[in-house]
C-alpha cells in the first residue's frame, strides 16, 4: 500500500504544480486583457480633460438635459461620470462603458445573488459568508428527497481578507456545476449523504473588473479523506447595454480527477426592478472524457425588499457518447425574506422533461429553508 500512496502524493503534487502554471497563464491572459479595457478609457479621460477646457458650463447643462431625457438616467450613469462631460454626441456613444464604470449593472446583479443566496455570492464575495440550507423536494421521478447545504466562508484576521477558511458540503458537485441555487437543473435527487469539506482559499480582486481564488483542502472522511485543489478567474466587461461575464475553474478531486468549468453570463436590466440572464456552462472532465452542457435564460424580478420571483427556462446535456440533451426545465421561484435579513423561505414549482422519461413531462415542487449571513446581514 506505501507505494501506491506515495505514487498517489506524486500524482497530486504533479497536478497542483500544472494548476499552478496555468494560474499564471490566466493570470497574464486578464492582465492583457485588462490592458486592453483601459487603453479606451484613457483615450476618454484625454476627451473629457479637452471637453472641460473649451467649456464646462455647456458640458454640464448638456448632461442634465441627456440625464433627464434618456435611459441611462435610470440607472444613474449620469452621475458617476460627474458635473464635466463631453458633448451630447460623444456621451451618447459612450454611454454603455460609464454605465459599467458606474457600477450599476454590476451592484444590481450582485444584489439579486446575494438575495437568492445563489452560490456566485459565495465565490466572489470578499466578505465573510455563511450559508446554510435545507431543501425537500417532491415528484421527479421519485419519493419526496432532502437536501442539506452548507457553505461557510470565514475571513482570516490580519491578512487583508485575502485568506479564507471554508467549509463546505459536496464541493465535488459544486464546482463540476459551477453550480447556482438558481441554476436550472441544479435540485436533483439526493441519493448518497453529503460529504464534507475544509480548505484554505487565497482570494485577490480588482473592483468589480475580476476575481481570482485558488484554494486546496481535505474532503473529510476519516481514514478515507481525500485531498482537492481549486482555481477559479471571473472577468467581467461591457457590450453596448449588455454585461459580459466570464468564470474559468481548474479543479482536481481525487474522487472525480481534474476538469475545467466555464461559464459565460450576458446580463442586461430590463428596468428598475428586474434583470435578465444568459448562462451557459460547459464542464470537461478528464477521466470521462465528457463535457456536461447546460444552457438557461432567467428573469429575476424584484418585488419589493423582501419578495423576489425568479423565471427559468433550461436544458442541460452531455457530449458523449454523443450530443445530446438529457433533460429540459421550466420554473418559477418565489423567494421571501422571513426574518430579518438571513432568514429566506422559497418554493419552486418546476416541470422537467428528461430523456430519461422519454421527455415526457415530470412535475417537480421544490421547497427551501435558508439562513444566509454575510456583512450585510
Amino acid at each position: 500500500m506505501l507505494p501506491t500512496r506515495w505514487a498517489s502524493v506524486r500524482i497530486f503534487c504533479n497536478l497542483f504544480a500544472a494548476i499552478i502554471r496555468v494560474h499564471s497563464l490566466l493570470i497574464a491572459a486578464s492582465v492583457s486583457l485588462g490592458i486592453a479595457l483601459l487603453l479606451p478609457l484613457t483615450g476618454f479621460a484625454e476627451e473629457v480633460s479637452a471637453a472641460s477646457g473649451v467649456g464646462s458650463a455647456s458640458a454640464v447643462s448638456a448632461t442634465s438635459a441627456v440625464s433627464a431625457d434618456t435611459p441611462a438616467s435610470a440607472v444613474g450613469a449620469a452621475s458617476a461620470v460627474g458635473a464635466v462631460s463631453p458633448p451630447v454626441s460623444t456621451l451618447d456613444e459612450m454611454d454603455p462603458t460609464r454605465n459599467y464604470m458606474s457600477g450599476k449593472l454590476e451592484s444590481w446583479a450582485r444584489s439579486i445573488d446575494s438575495f437568492f443566496g445563489d452560490y456566485r455570492n459565495y465565490q466572489e464575495s470578499n466578505d465573510s459568508v455563511v450559508q446554510l440550507d435545507a431543501t425537500q423536494v417532491i415528484g421527479y421521478l421519485g419519493e419526496p428527497k432532502y437536501d442539506f447545504a452548507l457553505n461557510v466562508k470565514v475571513s482570516l484576521p490580519n491578512t487583508e481578507k485575502k485568506l479564507k477558511i471554508l467549509i463546505e458540503t459536496n464541493p465535488e458537485d459544486k464546482t463540476t456545476s459551477n453550480s447556482t441555487n438558481t441554476q436550472a437543473g441544479a435540485v436533483k435527487p439526493v441519493t448518497t449523504p453529503a460529504t464534507i469539506a475544509a480548505a484554505l482559499r487565497y482570494e485577490k480582486a480588482e473592483a468589480e473588473r475580476w476575481h481570482f481564488s485558488t484554494d486546496g483542502g481535505i474532503q473529510l472522511a476519516g481514514l478515507a479523506s481525500t485531498p482537492f485543489v481549486r482555481a477559479r478567474l471571473s472577468l467581467a466587461m461591457p457590450l453596448d447595454k449588455w454585461r459580459m461575464k466570464v468564470a474559468e475553474s481548474v479543479f482536481w478531486f481525487s474522487s472525480i480527477g481534474a476538469g475545467e468549468s466555464t461559464l459565460l453570463d450576458f446580463e442586461r436590466q430590463l428596468n428598475e426592478k428586474q434583470l435578465l440572464r444568459v448562462s451557459s456552462n460547459a464542464t470537461w472532465l478528464n477521466d470521462k472524457q465528457n463535457f456536461d452542457l447546460s444552457q438557461s435564460f432567467s428573469v429575476f424580478h424584484a418585488l419589493n425588499e423582501r419578495t423576489a420571483l425568479l423565471y427559468q427556462i433550461g436544458a442541460s446535456g452531455v457530449s458523449r457518447p454523443q450530443a445530446q440533451v438529457t433533460d429540459y426545465v421550466i420554473l418559477m421561484t418565489y423567494r421571501y425574506r422571513v426574518h430579518r435579513k438571513w432568514v429566506f423561505f422559497e418554493i419552486s414549482p418546476q416541470l422537467h422533461f428528461p430523456q430519461v422519461a422519454n421527455y415526457q413531462a415530470s412535475p417537480l415542487l421544490s421547497m427551501r429553508l435558508e439562513f444566509l449571513l454575510d456583512n450585510t446581514r
